[in-house]
């Protein structure tokens, strides 16, 4: 029952740590210019092994920063609703951890999917046409992987939370229980999906 709950948090855990690696380095796009390969990041540019802090407030990458960072908070309050889950405080009975750690990585997923398509999107029309010679380098794509382990992690909570329903229905014996609609919806998705199956 605690596998699905320890398995998003270890997907987490491993998406927070990629969140924080892609947005600190400086290798989301590598190009020649002038003949010098040059690389840069969200924070800083370099060319000819010397970097330089980009002190220009252009929107896309303001954007991109900001929902990085967002998702890197949100991914990090999740692990810790995740890992309060485990706990048994007779003060939080009402409130649901595994749920809200749920919720949290999918916001998560969804402000590092924001941050990827801005920063996609403007790379592509506008940076790619500017320098003739370049390609999206492993700050990027680690990007791409943390967006895909807060997304796992969302799932295997969501999954947890329906195990445990069903385990609580088999235990009463009735299985006549009050389901709300986003319980409906997640055990259909579930189930077409065969993650439980």
């Amino acid at each position: 029952m605690y596998s699905f709950m320890g398995g998003g948090l270890l997907c987490a855990i491993v998406g927070n740590i990629l969140l924080v690696v892609s947005t600190a380095t400086d290798y989301w796009m590598q190009y020649r210019l002038s003949g010098n390969y040059a690389h840069q990041g969200l924070w800083r540019y370099c060319m000819s092994n010397k970097c330089y802090i980009q002190t220009d407030s252009i929107a896309y990458w303001n954007a991109t920063r900001a929902f990085m960072i967002l998702s890197g908070i949100s991914c990090f309050a999740g692990i810790i609703a995740g890992m309060m889950s485990f706990s048994h405080f007779s003060s939080f009975e009402r409130f649901n951890r595994s749920f809200a750690a749920g919720i949290m990585f999918f916001i998560s997923t969804f402000f590092v999917l924001l941050a990827m398509a801005i920063y996609t999107g403007v790379t592509m029309n506008y940076l790619g046409k500017r320098f003739g010679d370049w390609r999206f380098s492993w700050s990027y794509i680690l990007g791409w992987v943390a967006m895909l382990m807060t997304f796992f992690a969302g799932v295997m909570c969501c999954s947890y939370l329906l195990e445990e329903k069903r385990r609580i229905c088999n235990y009463t014996s009735t299985r006549k229980v009050e389901e709300t609609f986003f319980f409906s919806i997640l055990d259909l998705i579930f189930s077409m999906l065969g993650v439980l199956y």
